[in-house]
Formats: C-alpha cells, structure tokens, sequence
C-alpha cells in the first residue's frame, strides 16, 4: 500500500507549500484545517479533515483506516508570533497541540513524525560564530514566548524520539515565498513594499529561506531524516537592505535608501505594532522582530544538504516568484 503522508496546519505557509510538493509528487495525503480553513485547501486529491491539535479526540480521524500502514506525519501546524506580549495561545498550541500530537502517534505506532521547530529553538551564538544543530533545548536559553514554546515542545519531541518514537525535527529559518496572502511577516512586508507603504528599512538582518525550499526539505526528511536527529533548513544571513534592494532590483519599484538605526526603531515599535493591529494585520516591526534583527543569524545547513540533500535557491528568485503570486491572487495589482 502507498505510504500516508498526514499533515497538520495544512492551510498555513508552510503547510500549503507541503502539500503542493506532495501532490506534485503524486502522494497520498491527508490534510488537518481548522474548521474555518476547509475553504482554503482546493487540490479535490487532498482528503481533508478538520480539527484542532488542542482537541485530542479530533484528531483520530488523520490515522483512521491506516493501521499497518506507511504513515509519515508532518506536524506543521503552530503559532508564529513576534508580538511583545505574551500570548498564552502560542503556549497552548506550540506545546500542549506537539504533546497531542506526540500521544497520537505513539498510540497509533507511525512510522515516521517530522516536527517543524524553529531555529530560534536553538540557543543563540556570540555573534562571529556559526549556529549548527544541537540536541540542548531549554526554554530558559532562548528570548521570547515564540522561541521558548519551539524549544519546550522540540524536547518533548527528543523525548518521544528516547523512547522508540520515529521521529525527526527541522529547523526552519525566516520563511518567506509564494503561496502566503499577507498573513507571513516577511511576505507583509513584501506587500507594503510594492505598495508604497514602506518607506524605510531598518539595520540589521537575519536568514532567510523559501518556504518551497523548506517543504521539499521536510519531505525529504520523511525519507531521509534520521530518529532523534535535528536538521536547520535555511539559505544565509541578509540585512534588511540586501533584501529591500533585491526587490527593487526585481520590481522595478523605487529603491529604498533610508536605513533606521535600531535603537531608532525600538523607540517606535510599540506604536507600530499598535498600528498594524488596529489593521488587523501582522507588525513587521516589533520589539522581539528587532531583537531578532540584532540578534546572530548565521546558522549553518550543511547537515540538511548532506543528510537530506537539501540545496536553498537564491533570494531574488524568491521574491519574484512571491511578487507574481501575489499580483496572480489580485493581492498587488
């Protein structure tokens, strides 16, 4: 029988771009949405189930009819969140949704779970040195609620992986490429971009990567990924004017010359993220997106390129695929 792939957060970023690179592969999947996401998921191929990972009794019917088979789990589903405040729905969902799903699929013996962290799970570096796998994940080590939620709920999947569960985590750096409306940090600031709305940058940067480059990444860890092992899947360090410049550069739209300090920057975040709410829209700039900025970002991914033959494409590739997209879905025009 052809293998099961299941994935969680189906509707999400990198959910979305997951099932595009198992469809387009020609596999069999079964997709989780939240009940008011069911609309989103438009392949007929995808079996979709709703639910929620803080539901456990929900969740039976991802494994239903598939005992004895080939079931690879992708848990992608999670909260993203640079916000300043604490949210205890990123807790409740990063880590108390993982143990769910960590129960389920020890209870229904799968064969393989892949769990996508963050590398901001990973303890950060002094700046100068290179940032590469670890197996050291503790809540205290690392800055805000998002990243202590990756690194509480990337243990609880180590701890699984001790025990005899088959599974492997990756490490996603700033994800950022097509198949995101607005919802993804970095595609809003794309969208305010080509919009006019974004006047200036600000110093510092970060890595980032395309989420199709992270989807194929993940399957192939279906394959290939070793249990209890971890995998970073990112591109390399950009400032923020390597990136804005490489947009005008594939745009054509006008070049952005002011560059913020970040001390500049911090002084007006709380009133950026009061604005961006009264929007209804993600901030791009808030105190912990800044920190981030500030913070090193230079994590290597020769293990995944090695272990799981994974080769990111360059940026401005990327955001000019992200740019046609969103003018294809009438987002830009």
């Amino acid at each position: 029988m052809e293998p099961l792939y299941v994935v969680t957060g189906a509707a999400g970023h990198l959910g979305s771009a997951v099932l595009r690179t198992l469809k387009g592969a020609g596999q069999r999947v079964r997709a989780l949405v939240l009940p008011n996401e069911r609309e989103k998921i438009t392949d007929t191929d995808v079996e979709v189930i709703t639910g929620n990972v803080l539901q456990k009794e929900s969740l039976s019917p991802l494994l239903a009819g598939e005992h004895g088979a080939d079931v690879r789990f992708i848990h992608t589903a999670g909260i993203v969140s640079i916000a300043s405040k604490t949210n205890p729905a990123v807790h409740a969902v990063n880590v108390e949704g993982t143990r769910n799903i960590l129960r389920l699929c020890e209870e229904n013996n799968v064969g393989k779970l892949i769990y996508v962290s963050s590398v901001h799970a990973i303890p950060e570096k002094p700046h100068g040195e290179t940032i590469a796998e670890t197996a050291d994940f503790d809540p205290a080590s690392v800055t805000g609620d998002y990243a202590k939620t990756k690194a509480e709920a990337t243990r609880a999947v180590l701890d699984a992986a001790a025990g005899g569960l088959n599974a492997s985590i990756v490490h996603p750096s700033g994800i950022i490429g097509p198949y995101d409306e607005g919802h993804n940090h970095l595609n809003t600031m794309v969208i305010d971009y080509c919009r006019g709305k974004l006047t200036a940058g600000v110093r510092g940067g970060y890595d980032f990567v395309d989420v199709r480059d992270v989807a194929d990444g993940v399957v192939s860890c279906c394959e290939n990924g070793r249990a209890g092992e971890c995998y970073i899947l990112g591109n390399r360090y950009f400032t923020v004017s390597e990136l804005l410049n490489a947009l005008h550069e594939v745009t054509g739209l006008k070049e952005i010359k002011s560059i913020l300090p970040l001390w500049f920057a911090k002084l007006t975040a709380p009133l950026a993220e009061l604005y961006y709410k009264v929007l209804r829209q993600p901030p791009l700039f808030t105190a912990y997106s800044l920190y981030t900025l500030s913070s090193n970002a230079q994590f290597s991914h020769k293990k995944a390129e090695r272990e799981l033959g994974f080769h990111p494409r360059e940026l401005a590739d990327t955001l000019r695929d992200t740019v046609a997209w969103l003018r294809q879905k009438k987002v830009l025009v």
